[in-house]
C-alpha cells in the first residue's frame, strides 16, 4: 500500500483501468513464487534473488532511459536506497528459502500479515492515528496467521516463521517508500532498488562461495534452471510494472483489497503445478487474515473520507 505524491483525483475510467491492472498484477505475482519454488530445488536462495533483481533491472532499464528517470535520481538519498535494497534482499531470501519447505499458498497466506504489521509500524514511526478497532483487527489477523503457522511449524520447524520475517521487512520497506515517493520518481526508485539488491546478493554469494550453504553458495544453473531463474525476474518485472501503473491510475485505498486475491491465485497455481492445496484449518486461517485485512482497509478509507476542518486529525478515532 505505497502512498504516492499528490495528484489530481482519478476519473472513473482511470479507476477502472487501475483496478484491471492491479487484478492482472496480483494474478501474475504468485508466478514469481512458483518459478522460485521450482528453482530452489537446485539453486541457492541468494542466487535466485540475484537473478530476480538482475532480470528486473534489465527489464526496467529501457523504461528508465525512455522516461529520462536518471535525471530524477537523488544521489543524496543513496543511503536510504541502499537500506531499501538490503531490506528487500533479506525479505526475498527469507521467502524463497521458505518455499523450499512449505507450500506456496501457505507461505503467501502467512506473508499477508504484512498489511497488519504495516498498520502497527505506521502508528509507531509515522505517527498515523490507529484506533482500537484496527488494533483489534491486527490481533485477529495474527491469530489467523497462527492457524497456518502452527501445523507448518510442526512440519518444518522455525522455517515456518520466515514469511513473517519477510512480511516485517516488506512493511519497513513500504514505510521508507512512502516517505521517499513524495519526492522521487517511482521508476527511478524501483530501478535503484534492483541495483542495490543485486549488489548485496553479489556480496553474499561471493562470501558464501565454497561453503556448501543452501542459501549463499552459488552454482552454475543447468537446463531448466535457467528458465526458472528468468521466470522469477520476468514475472517480478511484469507484476511490478502493472502495479506501478495501477497506482498511478487509482488511489491506493481503492486497490488495496485486490491484493488479497493473490492468495487465491497462488492457491490455484500451486495446486496446478505442485498438487498442493490447503486443508480446512489453513483455509480458516486464510479467511481470517483476509477478513482482518479487508477491515483494516475499510477503516482506513472511512477515516480518510472524514472531514478534518476545525478538528485535529489526531483527535479522530479511526
Amino acid at each position: 500500500m505505497n502512498s504516492t505524491s499528490a495528484r489530481p483525483v482519478s476519473s472513473a475510467s482511470d479507476v477502472t483501468m487501475g483496478l484491471v491492472l492491479m487484478f492482472i498484477s496480483v494474478m501474475f505475482s504468485p508466478l514469481i513464487d512458483i518459478f522460485a519454488k521450482l528453482a530452489i530445488v537446485t539453486i541457492p536462495s541468494a542466487e535466485i534473488t540475484a537473478g530476480r533483481f538482475a532480470v528486473q533491472a534489465l527489464c526496467m532499464l529501457p523504461i528508465v532511459v525512455w522516461r529520462h528517470s536518471f535525471a530524477d535520481f537523488s544521489w543524496r538519498q543513496s543511503l536510504f536506497h541502499a537500506i531499501r535494497g538490503a531490506i528487500i534482499t533479506v525479505s526475498m531470501i527469507s521467502f524463497v528459502t521458505t518455499l523450499k519447505y512449505m507450500a506456496v499458498a501457505d507461505a503467501i497466506a502467512i506473508f499477508f500479515v504484512e498489511p497488519i504489521i504495516l498498520t502497527i509500524l505506521g502508528g509507531i514511526f509515522l505517527k498515523e492515528t490507529i484506533g482500537w478497532r484496527r488494533y483489534t483487527a491486527c490481533g485477529v489477523g495474527f491469530f489467523g496467521a497462527m492457524l497456518i503457522i502452527q501445523p507448518s511449524f510442526e512440519e518444518v520447524g522455525y522455517i515456518a516463521l520466515l514469511p513473517v520475517v519477510s512480511a516485517f521487512c516488506i512493511a519497513i520497506f513500504v514505510l521508507m517508500t512512502r516517505v521517499l515517493s513524495h519526492r522521487e520518481d517511482p521508476w527511478a526508485m524501483q530501478f535503484q532498488m534492483s541495483i542495490w539488491g543485486l549488489l548485496f546478493c553479489a556480496v553474499l554469494l561471493f562470501l558464501g562461495q565454497g561453503t556448501g550453504s543452501d542459501l549463499f553458495d552459488p552454482i552454475m544453473p543447468e537446463g531448466r534452471a535457467w528458465f526458472y531463474l528468468a521466470g522469477v525476474g520476468a514475472m517480478a518485472a511484469i507484476a511490478g510494472i502493472l502495479g506501478v501503473y495501477a497506482y498511478r491510475a487509482a488511489p491506493a485505498s481503492t486497490l488495496a483489497p485486490l491484493q488479497y486475491f493473490e492468495i487465491v491465485s497462488a492457491t490455484i497455481f500451486a495446486w496446478l503445478v505442485f498438487g498442493d492445496f490447503p486443508d480446512a484449518v489453513k483455509w480458516l486461517g486464510i479467511m481470517i487474515i483476509m477478513a482482518s485485512g479487508f477491515y483494516i482497509v475499510w477503516r482506513e478509507r472511512r477515516f480518510a473520507s472524514k472531514p478534518v476542518s476545525g478538528t485535529s486529525e489526531a483527535t479522530l478515532a479511526p
